[in-house]
């Protein structure tokens, strides 16, 4: 058949175009992919804690693949919004417990956008050799812009947070979230070429292409046997000693934003707590700790502008006999802090750490004018501002250098290294989950404080107001826990290391590297649509002279 070209600007119509699919059964075929977007992001929602499915990510990313691959920038976007939007919707649901839904959507709406600007590079580079390859490292650097922007970033949903079950776990003290990231998607996108190429082969009866075949085996090989090859760098042997430390969970009086409306009760209800357990050293149930950990908020007004508070603090200091550190809101300077106080018995405060990443929208109001405008309601809900400390927290504490990393600050790699790397032999993560209620949100957290464990190789320990508080060894695992709306106190012998990581010592290189290698799949898949789309004017133009007509096909 022989096929006049067309005229340049004009559509191509160099081969024959079958005919239109009647009308419902194409709106079917077009709302298949954007449902399979859609359900493989809830998939990937449920590999997450509290369920101990990690593994399901991989199908999840395989899916997601099957929807993007070959697809248009365009189409990519809006099936990664989808994705976005099934994975977020109910990941991030405790944000609206108590503020309602509206917060809720607006959080998950933004950052669905960050997840449809990669669908649109996945969709980009699915076309290029080895494509699994760039597309992991494009999710990565989607996660890396999510962890700065807007508003200083909100990293919660990382793929690595989702792993402190998993196979892939050790690969988080090579190179951080990013890296043990990047092998789970890595290996999700794998899987789906793996069976692409096997069903392509079938239904043709094409002889499979050796190269396509190795790089998407080496896709899936290649992390699980760096993920088994790391498991020599995560050890829980003492490098510094031991010391025995005392998590102390006091409870709260109510849950939800009133938590702490009964003034001096959270502190009553913790500094009776620690009382407890030093009647309990005292009678030989339990050894006596070295330090004490109180959690964030544990303290409910002030111990600088109010002595009762501080009498409290210093009564149960001195009935355990040990430092002890609280968690308070204070003021100063007209300034108003989320801080750890260190307090010797006898002595009261001889340290302070101030929170360095607050949480925008609960602990501070970005665009405050503009939102009070909307609806006063919404600024009621956060008063005053928290300003931001600027040193990293490492408290002298008997025989342990103890670093503080606050609640939501768990959630970024670099509050959490910069303790390391300021000399901590062990990581405490006091909370305030009492907000929350009994959502889904405290067991997120405490599978990022078990990753983190990995990460640097140290001993984390999670007080929390309300629970769950608990103690993990450096591989990462829950040596004991409390329950949830309980006074509870956990008391254990733990080891101190000071070695770091390649996670530790390497920082945000391997996240920057992995960003580069986006940026280099990006700019070869637009340098290919582009020249494709050149050759192509060319040929139309050469086609359009008189007397030229394609060949016969």
């Amino acid at each position: 058949m022989t096929v006049t070209a067309t005229s340049v600007g004009e559509p191509d119509q160099l081969e024959p175009q079958a005919a239109p699919a009647p009308g419902g059964t194409g709106r079917v075929r077009r709302l298949v992919p954007a449902a399979a977007a859609s359900l493989s992001g809830v998939l990937l929602y449920v590999s997450f804690p509290p369920r101990i499915l990690w593994w399901l990510a991989l199908p999840a990313f395989a899916v997601f693949a099957w929807t993007l691959r070959g697809r248009t920038w365009k189409a990519g976007l809006g099936l990664g919004y989808l994705f976005g939007l099934g994975f977020l919707l109910p990941l991030l649901v405790w944000t609206g417990v108590e503020v309602g839904s509206g917060p809720w959507l607006a959080l998950v709406a933004v950052e669905a956008i960050c997840i449809a600007l990669v669908g649109a590079g996945v969709a980009l580079v699915s076309r290029l050799p080895a494509w699994p390859l760039w597309a992991a490292a494009v999710w990565i650097a989607g996660e890396a812009a999510r962890a700065r922007v807007p508003f200083g970033g909100f990293p919660w949903g990382k793929i690595a947070f989702g792993q402190a079950d998993g196979v892939f776990l050790p690969l988080a003290a090579v190179g951080g979230t990013p890296v043990l990231g990047f092998a789970v998607v890595l290996c999700g996108f794998g899987l789906y070429e793996i069976v692409r190429l096997v069903v392509e082969g079938r239904r043709t009866g094409a002889v499979l292409r050796r190269g396509a075949v190795v790089a998407a085996l080496l896709s899936i090989a290649v992390p699980v046997v760096a993920a088994f090859a790391a498991r020599s760098l995560v050890s829980d042997k003492a490098e510094n000693g031991t010391a025995t430390v005392a998590v102390i969970q006091g409870n709260v009086p109510r849950s939800g934003l009133e938590f702490n409306a009964q003034r001096r009760a959270v502190l009553d209800y913790h500094a009776r707590e620690t009382e407890r357990l030093a009647a309990k050293v005292k009678a030989g149930k339990v050894p006596r700790p070295d330090l004490v950990l109180w959690p964030e908020n544990s303290s409910d007004i002030d111990p600088f502008a109010n002595p009762d508070a501080a009498a409290v603090i210093d009564r149960a200091a001195r009935a355990i006999g040990v430092p002890v550190s609280i968690g308070g809101v204070v003021e100063r300077d007209g300034k108003l802090y989320n801080e750890q106080i260190l307090w010797q018995p006898g002595k009261g405060a001889v340290d302070t750490y101030d929170k360095r990443q607050v949480q925008p929208f609960g602990e501070y109001l970005p665009l405050r004018s503009l939102l009070g405008a909307i609806n006063e309601n919404w600024t009621s809900m956060v008063r005053q501002d928290f300003s931001r400390g600027r040193k990293p927290g490492v408290f002298t504490m008997a025989n342990a250098k103890v670093g503080l990393v606050t609640c939501y600050e768990a959630a970024f790699d670099w509050t959490v290294r910069s303790t390391v790397t300021d000399g901590a032999q062990l990581i405490s993560v006091p909370s305030n989950n009492a907000t929350f209620d009994r959502s889904e949100m405290t067991y997120q957290q405490l599978a990022m404080s078990r990753v983190r464990a990995v990460e640097h190789s140290r001993t984390v320990t999670v007080p929390v107001t309300s629970g769950v508080s608990a103690i993990i060894l450096p591989d990462g695992k829950i040596t004991q826990r409390t329950g949830m709306f309980v006074a509870d106190s956990l008391v254990q012998k733990v080891p101190l290391r000071s070695s770091e990581t390649p996670a530790t010592r390497l920082g945000t290189l391997p996240e920057m590297v992995l960003v580069l290698v986006a940026a280099g799949g990006l700019g070869w898949a637009v340098a290919t649509v582009v020249r494709g789309r050149r050759d192509r004017g060319l040929q139309d133009v050469r086609l359009d002279e008189p007397g030229v007509t394609e060949p016969a096909r």
